[in-house]
């Protein structure tokens, strides 16, 4: 894998114990844009859980299963009854042991860190037709259509527990900073009352602040650009089957190309909980638009 992009990190056990100095390089290596590659770290199904790996989990509407930690409830999947509330332990048995790898491996996280969706993507990525705007094997930031972020991170952490073995691909794309400037002259961010008004319709849940506006529209002009996605700069990274990686994807431009199997918890944390807050998407687009954005 290429050092520039991936750090690669020794822990074995989901709550440590971590050295001081790896705690130092994985704050570091994440707020610097890099993905953190944990390939002694896994997520082990129970053996009843191990029939639910399959396809079959999800419904006809969804691409991939998720668990809301608040209430307990699942979404996007097809199965029921006891079969359903062991991919509901499992999803959630995963969001917690994911919770106490950031508690331990980013201590200055912790007490500001938010724990959102977990969820469980049984489909395999290749050959899946989508629309562009949907199309995860498009290099993309993340940003949410439905829940505004105000400025705060997307963090997630990831588990590959692919039963056959097969690899999760993925393709890393341009530092954010040359991203966000090449494409920020094609969005807005939005007309004045727009958030209040699409809070108010519910749309949204919550109010859209302009970067709102601006990272969905770098999200769909990244996506839409077809040259862009034919001639960006890319790395191909490959990450095996039992093993655990993370990344701001918010600012790390990823694409999945490959595979199936994959957890997935997603992490919202405050641009004041980070070391260097200046590195945060938020702060390069205010730098870029010369306003503030949230």
């Amino acid at each position: 894998m290429d050092r520039d992009i991936v750090l690669e990190l020794t822990a074995s056990a989901w709550e440590g114990p971590f050295a001081p100095e790896e705690q130092a390089a994985a704050l570091s290596g994440l707020e610097a844009g890099r993905v953190l590659f944990l390939p002694r770290l896994g997520f082990q199904p129970a053996a009843v859980e191990r029939t639910l790996l399959a396809p079959g989990a999800l419904d006809d509407t969804r691409k991939n299963i998720s668990l809301d930690p608040a209430t307990g409830r699942l979404h996007g999947t097809a199965l029921a009854g006891v079969e359903r509330e062991r991919l509901a332990a499992m999803l959630d048995r995963f969001g917690r042991q994911a919770t106490a790898l950031l508690h331990g491996l980013l201590p200055r996280y912790a007490p500001l860190l938010e724990r959102a969706r977990t969820s469980f993507r049984p489909a395999e990525i290749a050959g899946r037709q989508a629309a562009p705007r949907q199309d995860d094997t498009r290099l993309h930031v993340d940003a949410f259509p439905t829940r505004p972020m105000r400025g705060r991170r997307i963090l997630r952490v990831f588990a590959n527990i692919a039963p056959d073995g097969a690899a999760r691909d993925w393709r890393v794309g341009e530092n954010f900073a040359d991203f966000a400037q090449a494409f920020l002259p094609r969005v807005r961010a939005g007309l004045p009352g727009q958030g209040w008004l699409m809070q108010r319709l519910g749309l949204t849940r919550g109010r859209r602040a302009p970067y709102d506006f601006l990272m969905l529209g770098l999200h769909d002009a990244g996506k839409l650009d077809e040259g862009y996605q034919a001639r960006a700069p890319r790395t191909a990274v490959s990450f095996p089957s039992g093993t655990v990686w993370l990344c701001y994807t918010d600012s790390v431009l990823h694409a999945a190309i490959a595979g199936h199997c994959a957890l997935e918890q997603t992490f919202h944390l405050p641009v004041t909980a980070m070391a260097r807050p200046e590195q945060a998407p938020l702060r390069v687009l205010e730098r870029l638009a010369g306003r503030q954005l949230a």
